[in-house]
C-alpha cells in the first residue's frame, strides 16, 4: 500500500468484492471445486474478520493469534505471559474449545463489538469446563500493555472438526501469528501446511518453539531456520522455551519467556513497529485477493460448465423423444393394433377387405355405401377412444423413456447422483403427464373437428358432412394425419392392409386433394405443438434443479470486476 492510501475507496472496493464473494456460492457438489469451496470460506472468513474491520480501523490494536499443534503449549504460554491463568490447559485434549482474547482495559472498546469475529459472540468470565462453543471470551489484563491483543487459539490438528476450522479462521483474522510449535511437532506437515498459506499471503509470523530439551535446542534450530528459509519466512523471529517443570501456579519460569514477553511488549509498546507489521499482513492479504478470486471464478467457470451439461442432457432426451413422437405419427405405427381393429369395426370388416384384396378401383362404391349410411355409434366411439389410447402410449413411452435417459446421464456426471439423490422424481416422469396428456389429447380431437368446420363452409360440403356426421369425418382427418409424411396413402403405400384408404377417399370426396393434405398437416403439427409444449413442462423440471444451482455469467462477471477494482485501490 502506499503511504497515501485512499482507505475509504479501498474499503469500499474490498466491500463489494466481499458482496460477490458471497453472491458466487458454487452450490454444485462437484469433487473438482471442492477445494474451490473451502477456500471461498476461508476467504469471506478473511475479508469479514481481518480485511475489513482493520481497513476500517487501522488505529486499532495489533491482534496476535497464538496458534499451533496439539500439546504444543499455547495455553501455558499465554498464561506465562500474563502471569496468571486466562486460559484452560492441562493433559486432555482438546484444552481451548474456545478462543480467548486477552486485551488492556484501555483497549476494549476495540473487542467488546464485532468489528472482528462478527460470527463469535462475546462473553466474559471464567471459562466453563465445556467451553462456549461460538463465542469468543474476552479477559483483561494489566500484564499485556496497550495496543495489543492475544488471541488463544483452538488446536490447528484438534481431533474435533470444528476446532480445526475455528483455528484456521482466526489465524486468518490476526495482524501476528505467534506460531507454537515443539521439538517433536515442528516439522509436521500440518503446521507448514498453514505456515505457507501465511508466507504466500505475506502474514506476519513469530515462531514459538516450545518445551525443547536444552541439549537438543543446538540441533533442532538451525533445522528450523532452514525450514522457514524454504517457505520464505527467513525473516519471522524464533523464540526458545525449554522443557522446563511447571512452577506451582503452572506457569513458565520468568527466564524462560522473557525474551519473548519483551519482545511483545516492545511491539506494543512502539506505534512505528506495530504499523509495520499490521501493513505487512494487511498488503499481503490485499495481494492475495486477486489470486484467490481468480481460482474462485475458475471454479465458478466448472460450476457453469456442469450446470450446461445437465441443462443439454435433458434437452437431448426430451429432443430426441419429440422426433420419436412425430416418426411414431407418421409412418403408420399408431394405424395397428387396437386402432386397425376398431377401424375393421367402424367400416365393416370382410367386405370391405376382400374389396380392397380385389381391386383399388372398387373403393369407389364402398366410399358411396358408406356415404349413404351411418356406422354405429358404437363403433365409432371405439375408434376414437383407440386413436386416443394409442396416442396417449406413444406420447407417454416416449416422455418415460427421456425421463430415463436424463437420468442416465445425469449420473455420468459428477453433480448429477447427489441431484438424483436428493430428487429421485427426476428420475421418471411426472405425476401430472398423464393428466395433462390426456388434456391435451382431447383438445385436440376438438381442434381437429374444428379444421373440417373451417373447411367443409360450402353448402355442398356441409351436406356430406351432415351425411356422414362430424365426428366421423373428424376420425378420418385424424387416421390420415397419421398415415404418412405427405398426409395422403394411396393404394401403393397403404399401411396396415389398407386401412387408412378409405378414410382418404371420404376426405377427398368432400374436400379434394390439396385440401386433405393441408388438413393432415396442419392436424399434426398442432398435435406436435401440444405434445411439444407437454415436454417442454416435462424437461422445465430438470432444468428448475439446475437454475437452483446456477452460478451466472453476470455473477461471475462482477466478481472479476470488484476485483479489479481492489487490485486498482490497493
Amino acid at each position: 500500500m502506499s503511504q497515501d492510501l485512499d482507505t475509504a475507496r479501498l474499503l469500499s472496493s474490498v466491500q463489494a468484492l466481499r458482496d460477490e464473494v458471497e453472491a458466487v456460492e458454487l452450490p454444485f457438489d462437484l469433487p473438482s471445486t471442492a477445494d474451490a469451496k473451502t477456500d471461498r470460506a476461508s476467504l469471506l472468513h478473511q475479508l469479514d474478520d481481518y480485511v475489513l474491520p482493520r481497513l476500517a480501523s487501522i488505529e486499532a490494536p495489533l491482534l496476535a493469534v497464538v496458534g499451533g499443534s496439539t500439546g504444543a503449549g499455547k495455553s501455558t504460554l499465554v498464561n506465562s505471559i500474563l502471569r496468571r491463568e486466562v486460559s484452560a490447559s492441562g493433559v486432555l485434549r482438546p484444552t481451548t474449545t474456545s478462543p480467548v482474547l486477552v486485551h488492556h482495559a484501555k483497549d476494549a472498546q476495540w473487542f467488546e463489538d464485532h468489528r472482528i469475529l462478527p460470527e463469535l459472540a462475546r462473553v466474559t468470565g471464567h471459562e466453563t469446563e465445556e467451553g462456549d462453543p461460538g463465542t469468543v471470551r474476552l479477559v483483561t489484563s494489566e500484564a499485556l500493555p496497550p495496543g495489543m491483543a492475544l488471541l488463544d487459539a483452538p488446536d490447528i490438528d484438534s481431533v474435533v472438526a470444528a476446532n480445526r476450522g475455528l483455528a484456521k479462521q482466526l489465524l486468518s483474522a490476526a495482524d501476528l501469528w505467534l506460531f507454537v510449535t515443539t521439538a517433536a511437532r515442528y516439522a509436521d506437515a500440518v503446521p507448514w501446511d498453514l505456515l505457507k498459506q501465511a508466507s504466500d499471503r505475506g502474514t506476519a509470523v513469530a515462531i514459538v518453539l516450545d518445551r525443547v530439551d536444552r541439549e537438543v535446542i543446538a540441533e533442532v534450530r538451525p533445522h528450523l531456520s532452514q525450514m522457514l528459509r524454504d517457505q520464505g519466512l527467513e525473516t519471522s523471529p524464533v523464540f526458545n522455551i525449554p522443557e522446563v517443570e511447571l512452577g506451582d501456579d503452572g506457569l513458565l519460569p520468568e527466564e524462560d519467556i522473557n525474551r519473548l514477553r519483551s519482545w511483545l511488549t516492545a511491539l506494543a509498546g512502539d506505534s512505528r513497529a506495530r504499523s509495520v507489521v499490521i501493513k505487512q499482513t494487511l498488503t499481503g492479504a490485499l495481494r492475495s485477493l486477486d489470486s484467490r478470486t481468480d481460482e474462485l471464478v475458475a471454479a465458478a467457470r466448472l460450476q457453469q460448465e456442469e450446470g450446461e451439461r445437465l441443462r443439454k442432457a435433458a434437452a437431448a432426451a426430451y429432443l430426441d423423444a419429440e422426433i420419436g413422437v412425430k416418426q411414431g405419427m407418421e409412418d403408420g405405427a399408431l394405424l395397428r393394433g387396437e386402432v386397425l381393429a376398431r377401424w375393421q369395426e367402424f367400416v365393416g370388416t370382410g367386405e370391405f377387405f376382400r374389396k380392397i384384396d380385389a381391386g383399388v378401383s372398387k373403393v369407389r362404391d364402398r366410399v358411396t355405401a358408406v356415404l349413404r349410411g351411418q356406422p354405429q355409434p358404437q363403433a365409432q366411439d371405439n375408434l376414437g377412444e383407440a386413436l386416443q389410447s394409442g396416442i396417449a402410449e406413444l406420447v407417454e413411452a416416449r416422455a418415460d423413456g427421456a425421463a430415463s435417459e436424463t437420468a442416465r446421464q445425469w449420473r455420468a456426471t459428477e453433480s448429477g447422483p447427489g441431484l438424483l439423490e436428493a430428487r429421485p422424481d427426476l428420475t421418471r416422469s411426472s405425476s401430472r403427464l398423464r393428466p395433462e396428456l390426456e388434456r391435451i389429447v382431447r383438445e385436440w380431437q376438438g381442434e381437429v373437428l374444428e379444421i373440417v368446420r373451417t373447411e367443409g363452409q360450402g353448402r355442398r360440403t356441409n351436406a356430406r358432412i351432415a351425411a356422414f356426421g362430424i365426428n366421423g369425418i373428424g376420425l378420418f382427418l385424424m387416421l390420415v394425419a397419421f398415415a404418412s409424411t405427405g398426409g395422403l396413402v394411396g393404394a401403393e403405400i397403404g399401411i396396415a392392409g389398407g386401412t387408412t384408404v378409405l378414410a382418404q377417399r371420404v376426405l377427398e370426396a368432400m374436400f379434394g386433394d390439396q385440401a386433405v393434405r393441408e388438413m393432415a398437416a396442419r392436424a399434426r403439427q398442432i398435435l406436435l405443438d401440444h405434445v411439444s409444449e407437454l415436454y417442454s413442462a416435462e424437461q422445465d423440471r430438470y432444468d428448475a434443479v439446475v437454475d437452483e444451482h446456477d452460478v451466472t455469467d453476470e455473477q461471475v462477471t462482477r466478481l472479476e470486476a470488484a476485483a479489479a477494482a481492489v487490485k486498482a485501490a490497493a
